[in-house]
């Protein structure tokens, strides 16, 4: 082989070198531009989930802050067979309005629920505590007002009356325990 021909040949290796070098970085900068393609689809899904997540939050505190109004009107309107013709036939309209309001209220998933059986803190609030030889500790005996659930989530506990028994009952078992 001639000199030309070796110069010729390491040449071409360095330009095949300088290609696959070239070809490497390509595939470098294609991966990095994939990677940030892929975050920043990944972040405005994120970004657009978040959106959503504090628009229905904001929505369902809204409505929240509504409930207690809602079950006042609703109260208000147990009254109308106590009332005149003329104030009974208002009431009926207001009836109507109720109950479009109840239809958005369920429409955004809230669900009154009523207090019954044993208290569970997680769904009741205990206004008051009541003596009862009647009924088995820790029992449900009036509800003052119902409570609401947003999906699973409890948005107003019940507020209710609970029974406890008597003082000297609970001595008295614990002295047949120890016996």
């Amino acid at each position: 082989m001639s000199k030309e021909e070796i110069e010729q040949e390491e040449t071409q290796e360095e330009q095949i070198s300088e290609i696959d070098q070239m070809r490497e970085q390509v595939r470098i900068q294609d991966d990095k531009y994939t990677r940030l393609l892929a975050e920043s689809e990944n972040r405005t899904k994120r970004m657009q989930k978040e959106k959503q997540e504090l628009m229905r939050f904001a929505v369902q505190n809204a409505i929240s802050e509504l409930l207690p109004v809602l079950d006042n009107f609703e109260g208000a309107l147990g009254f109308k067979d106590q009332m005149s013709d003329e104030t009974r036939n208002w009431a009926m309209g207001f009836e109507m309005i109720l109950s479009q309001l109840k239809e958005i209220v369920s429409g955004h998933g809230f669900k009154p629920f009523h207090a019954e059986g044993l208290f569970d803190p997680h769904l009741h609030e205990a206004l008051e505590i009541e003596e009862s030889e009647e009924h088995p500790d820790g029992t449900i005996i009036k509800e003052f007002q119902r409570g609401y659930k947003c999906g699973e989530r409890i948005v107003i506990p019940a507020r209710v009356k609970v029974s406890k028994k008597p003082i000297k009952e609970k001595e008295e078992e614990k002295e047949q325990e120890n016996e």
